[in-house]
């Protein structure tokens, strides 16, 4: 199996808007669970604590590697990632390794 974790910042705006971005996020990229083939499991996690220093993380796991490609590529992930991930982050940080 392999995990693919990922970290993200958001983008410079108000608490407000952040809170729905985080949400949006959340519910986009957990809503592809069921519709992915290989994808085990999908979380993805908004609140975090102060000493934190990124705002949104993504801990999925795979049935291999091959699977995780599929993924950066399906049609339904590559939707959420560009309306609901892309647009509002300012980094990225990822992390795939085998479990």
């Amino acid at each position: 199996m392999v995990k693919h974790i990922i970290l993200w910042t958001l983008k410079d705006t108000d608490e407000q808007s952040k809170t729905e971005i985080r949400k949006g996020i959340k519910e986009g990229l957990e809503g592809l669970a069921g519709k992915i083939p290989g994808l085990i499991e999908i979380k993805v996690v908004t609140d975090y604590l102060p000493s934190s220093n990124a705002e949104v993380m993504l801990d999925s796991t795979f049935e291999n590697e091959e699977a995780l490609k599929g993924y950066a590529v399906h049609p339904e992930h590559v939707e959420v990632a560009n309306t609901k991930v892309r647009p509002f982050t300012a980094t990225r940080t990822c992390m795939d390794f085998e479990i």
